[in-house]
């Protein structure tokens, strides 16, 4: 049943990360035209919509993945800091996260231990705090 659609996407790139954030993009324009009523916001979702469907027929394959790999070591860091909050938002019922006053590297200590003495694994600083 789904073989034209099969032969039609041999050999053309298909979908990946930077299409799928055109999408939520797109998404959140439409969204904004239906709060605000603003024809920009559609026009601009219905370009992405465009690009995005552009990017997913096209045959210049080596042109797209490093379109996607761009992307990727733009949006890489910014999507594990998320990933990284979130962790510790979930975990702070457990654990307390600390600054190493020296370096600045993130430490994980157990809550509610009283006054702890801390080194630092990174900078072999010392120093006390509450947990």
């Amino acid at each position: 049943m789904l073989n034209w659609l099969r032969r039609l996407m041999v050999g053309r790139y298909g979908g990946d990360q930077l299409n799928n954030a055109f999408l939520v993009l797109c998404l959140l324009l439409v969204v904004l035209n239906w709060l605000t009523r603003w024809r920009i916001f559609m026009l601009f979702g219905l370009a992405l919509l465009v690009l995005c469907y552009f990017r997913m027929f096209s045959r210049n394959i080596q042109a797209r993945y490093a379109e996607n790999q761009k992307f990727l070591k733009f949006w890489g860091p910014l999507s594990a800091k998320f990933r990284n909050k979130s962790a510790q938002f979930q975990d702070r019922k457990f654990h307390k996260y600390l600054k190493c006053p020296s370096c600045k590297a993130t430490l994980r200590v157990p809550r509610g231990k009283g006054k702890i003495h801390v080194t630092c694994p990174k900078c072999r600083h010392q120093f006390t705090t509450k947990s």
